[in-house]
């Protein structure tokens, strides 16, 4: 069946101009542990859905879309700008750290169908992915991902696939142990899941290098030259023929635009981003401690800045998804 004009439609609701420039806001048990650095009880319910309420008002008019969460964030999807398109989650949030499979598992009260009807153009699920993991923990993972790519394309929407790599051996993602093998990773689940079996449309993925090891933005020690980092996104651009998009990964605003550059002079053909902390997460404190009208002034003063800046970069690095179908 593959890409239809109902797809098409839905990533056009989503993109501006064929560039995917969404906000990601869809953090729940981050975002939990965001709020508690600043105050001692536990967050509440209400306070989540606030502030994602703030954000998604205040930040949509700027972005193609924005990507929430049905458990806290559907109000804040019907404050988005008229423009905005919108992506849902599909999965639970966390996983179980006591092993080191990262098993996927959705929303159990939500489908692709009541995504699509609660107004979604897109649905959304994140997988952890070790290439080089349990080969049964991997094939049930592709299996997994094989069911929701089926559901989606029985609903006729769009599925963007976010794929976030780990090393079932290394416990620090932000290790330099983990920074020598991550290029192998990210662009090995690339090739897998760009296959025709899994129905994706969009991959959300990691860039394919640690940029706090590359020699030039290295404060320390490093891991690869400019060289052989540039060479890795070239990798990256031919691993798959779909779409892909970048996530921001929670690094600074300033890293992440300073990645996309790299990134565009390295060869790569990305579609866009779906950028969330680096964006929105210095309204976390000033919510909690100056309440939700100091926070709005954040986001309509730094928050704006950021995206503004972030639009700016996007428009002189990304090509539009058209390209790629």
């Amino acid at each position: 069946m593959g890409f239809t004009e109902q797809k098409r439609q839905s990533l056009e609701k989503l993109s501006r101009k064929g560039i995917i420039s969404a906000l990601a806001f869809d953090q729940r048990g981050a975002l939990r542990k965001m709020m508690a650095q600043f105050q001692e009880e536990v967050p509440q319910r209400q306070q989540m859905e606030e502030l994602k309420s703030l954000v998604s008002e205040e930040l949509t008019p700027y972005a193609s879309s924005i990507l929430l969460d049905p458990e806290y964030g559907l109000e804040a999807s019907q404050l988005r700008d008229r423009q905005a398109g919108l992506l849902l989650a599909y999965e639970k949030t966390g996983y179980d750290a006591s092993t080191t499979s990262r098993l996927p598992d959705c929303l159990p009260e939500w489908s692709a169908k009541r995504l699509k009807e609660a107004g979604a153009d897109a649905v959304k699920f994140l997988l952890y992915y070790d290439t080089d993991g349990d080969s049964d923990i991997n094939q049930q993972k592709q299996a997994y991902i094989e069911r929701i790519g089926s559901e989606c394309l029985a609903e006729d929407i769009p599925f963007f696939l976010e794929i976030l790599t780990y090393d079932e051996k290394i416990a620090d993602n932000s290790s330099a142990a983990f920074a020598k093998v991550k290029p192998k990773k990210v662009i090995e689940a690339m090739k897998v899941f760009s296959k025709g079996r899994f129905n994706v449309d969009v991959l959300k993925v990691e860039v394919p290098v640690n940029m706090a090891y590359v020699e030039g933005f290295a404060e320390g020690e490093t891991v690869y030259s400019q060289e052989q980092a540039a060479a890795y996104f070239r990798e990256q651009e031919a691993a798959t023929h779909l779409p892909y998009i970048y996530l921001s990964a929670g690094v600074s605003s300033k890293l992440f635009q300073e990645t996309l550059i790299f990134a565009q002079k390295a060869g790569a053909r990305f579609n866009g981003v779906l950028c969330g902390r680096a964006t929105w997460a210095g309204s976390v404190p000033v919510y909690i401690e100056k309440g939700a009208e100091a926070a709005r002034e954040w986001l309509r003063t730094t928050g704006f800045k950021q995206i503004d800046e972030l639009n700016s970069v996007l428009s002189q690095t990304a090509v539009p998804w058209t390209d790629k179908l």
